[in-house]
């Protein structure tokens, strides 16, 4: 059976637009999979910069779920560091009250950005202690927390995941029970190994057994040549980012004019090689392969093009091909 299907949005700003078209680029993306038959749309956390909208992820959840009707809406993550647990669950226990059943709170260990800017969103000192955040989380949903109700959080539990790129959050993934996403698409050389100690760890806790997903870079066209030299703006806005100097994402004439060094040359290769780029059947065959090694119970596609309508296509592209399951697993809703 094929497996099933989600969808991790950027909001990408594209060179000529600005972060509003990047928001309503989103809404129009979350309706447009939503039609196609993907299980859920996640946002991920970025702050500052200039390329990438989804700053406030419950902000834009928000309005992915009200634009929409059937599809999960929900966060790719949220950066725990970066935020107090009650305000977290006052956000997300909104959600879930205004869409029941229908909001997904992926949180991440990662403060995805640099400590400047961490101490302003936390205003003041903090000392990192991700387990206890997470289990505080949690809690705030459960009842209340040192006479403390969070409210509407209490009885408005979203269906929590845990996010990571390493073996820690693999493992706390499994004592705790909690689904776990991984993010092959930037962290590939770590994805077997992860997956590894996230299932030999793992305790029934919110779930009774096991549920993976992965994450992977997705761009479907009409050929490999096609396919690489739409995904090459992203690939130049990762280089610049990586550079200090981050930046819109480039248009696919600006990243061919780019003046490549052998340094970036090389590494816009090694990116592009790990990602999923070709036609349909190349795609269909690449996923494949990734999904048995894997034994993944759910896949989820990030797609970047300065053009949305290619994201669109790629995604179209993608629902037609009926990718196979090696498990066909479900993830049983929990609070």
């Amino acid at each position: 059976m094929p497996i099933p299907l989600s969808v991790l949005d950027l909001a990408p700003v594209s060179a000529g637009r600005t972060t509003s078209d990047a928001l309503q680029e989103s809404i129009a993306l979350a309706r447009h999979v939503e039609s196609l038959g993907y299980g859920r749309i996640w946002v991920a956390e970025h702050h500052g910069a200039p390329g990438i909208a989804s700053s406030a992820p419950a902000v834009l959840i928000a309005a992915l779920a009200a634009a929409t009707s059937r599809i999960r809406v929900g966060s790719g993550g949220v950066m725990l560091t970066n935020h107090p647990p009650l305000v977290v669950a006052e956000q997300f226990g909104t959600l879930e009250a205004l869409h029941p059943g229908r909001i997904d709170l992926g949180v991440g260990r990662a403060a995805g950005t640099d400590q400047k800017t961490v101490a302003l969103l936390r205003r003041g000192g903090y000392e990192e202690d991700f387990p206890a955040e997470l289990a505080l989380l949690r809690a705030f949903f459960r009842g209340p927390v040192q006479g403390l109700t969070a409210v509407p959080a209490q009885d408005n539990a979203p269906q929590l995941w845990l996010l990571g790129s390493s073996g820690y959050s693999a493992a706390l993934a499994g004592q705790l029970g909690l689904p776990f996403a991984f993010a092959h698409h930037f962290a590939g050389q770590n994805t077997l190994a992860a997956l590894e100690i996230y299932r030999s760890s793992f305790h029934p806790g919110l779930l009774e057994a096991p549920y993976v997903l992965i994450c992977a870079s997705v761009l479907i066209a009409d050929g490999i040549e096609e396919a690489r030299r739409l995904a090459l703006p992203a690939a130049l806005a990762f280089v610049r980012a990586r550079q200090g100097k981050a930046a819109v994402l480039p248009t696919v004439e600006q990243a061919e004019a780019h003046a490549w060094s052998r340094q970036e040359r090389a590494f816009v290769e090694q990116r592009l090689d790990s990602q999923v780029l070709g036609a349909p059947a190349q795609a269909r065959s690449q996923l494949s392969r990734l999904l048995e090694d894997t034994k993944a119970d759910e896949l989820m596609v990030t797609t970047t093009a300065h053009a949305h309508a290619d994201r669109l296509r790629s995604y179209a592209r993608l629902a037609e091909l009926g990718v196979p399951s090696p498990r066909g697993l479900a993830l049983a809703p929990a609070a």
